[in-house]
């Protein structure tokens, strides 16, 4: 199918209230009619997602806030206005047309404009807003291409919108803006800390959430592989079955375990690169029915603290 033709069966396909999986720059999302609580709620059913953990809300552009939320602080546009479309999102006191469903409850909306061209193609032929959390069944791995997304939900929508391989591969970074309080960033993602603080200034770190989150990607546990994952550092290589244990590296390969049992996820060392490819990765090792994965932590700045983050999520218990 064409992707023209792609676009008009997406747009008819939400119009009717169903939910589609659309590209976007970071991960394929699980989208519907955000404002329609029935549609939304088919969301949560089809990834089996709690009601307590937000969805983020995708809108066409920077003009659209102001629909959603009550307030628009100068910091938060200055933001939207640098990195939009892109892999942030921001939140803001929510307006009571966005639907509680969609957060949870919380008097805050998660909004964002994507960077993916058929995406927008969709978000502009609509006339409301697509909630959508990430294409897959809650708490396993990010699908970032229409296979991931087929392979575990293909049987549960009427269609997946294949706008190839996601460029970043990690989520949209979260910055939440809370009255006056100073801006807090709540998950690490596609745009770097020291972008953002460039932009507006600090912020402040908040990326813990107990079991409430305030928006998504705050659950202890997240992105996580069937096979149980761990951090190099905390392995006795003596009492690994070497046959039996994957591995996921950033530039070389691990000398205590046969090559053909990791992945490297970038040969340069480029964090950009590795983040693409992370998710992807991690489900490859899935499959190859290993006792255990290890991985090594990345480098802590720019992209690698998300990368790090995704991995700690993955291997809580």
């Amino acid at each position: 199918m064409n992707q023209k033709n792609q676009i008009l069966k997406a747009v008819n396909f939400l119009k009717a209230g169903k939910v589609v999986a659309i590209p976007t720059e970071t991960v394929y999302g699980l989208a519907a009619n955000a404002l329609n609580k029935i549609a939304v709620s088919e969301i949560f059913k089809i990834k089996n997602r709690p009601f307590f953990d937000p969805l983020i809300v995708h809108i066409s552009g920077i003009d659209l806030v102001e629909q959603y939320a009550i307030s628009f602080p100068e910091k938060a546009k200055k933001l939207a206005e640098k990195f939009w479309p892109g892999a942030l999102t921001i939140i803001l006191p929510k307006k009571d047309v966005i639907p509680d469903i969609v957060t949870s409850g919380l008097p805050f909306v998660a909004l964002r404009v994507p960077k993916n061209k058929i995406t927008l193609e969709i978000l502009k032929s609509l006339d409301f807003p697509l909630a959508a959390p990430s294409a897959n069944p809650f708490g396993y791995v990010s699908p970032t291409n229409a296979k991931h997304v087929a392979e575990q939900l293909g049987d549960k929508i009427p269609m997946i919108v294949d706008g190839g391989k996601c460029d970043i591969g990690v989520e949209s970074t979260i910055v939440f803006f809370e009255n006056e309080n100073p801006p807090a960033v709540l998950r690490y993602g596609g745009i770097e800390i020291e972008e953002i603080e460039n932009t507006i200034g600090k912020v402040k770190i908040n990326i813990s959430s107990g079991s409430k989150p305030q928006s998504p990607g705050m659950l202890d546990k997240h992105y996580s592989t069937t096979t149980p994952i761990k951090p190099l550092q905390n392995i006795d290589k003596a009492s690994i079955n070497k046959d039996k244990t994957g591995a996921l590296v950033f530039g070389k390969y691990l000398n205590f375990l046969p090559h053909k049992n990791q992945i490297v996820l970038s040969s340069e060392f480029s964090l950009s690169v590795a983040a693409s490819n992370l998710f992807e990765a991690m489900r490859d090792l899935d499959k190859m029915n290993f006792e255990l994965i290890i991985y090594e932590n990345f480098p802590n700045q720019g992209l690698g603290m998300a990368i790090n983050d995704r991995l700690k999520r993955a291997g809580t218990s």
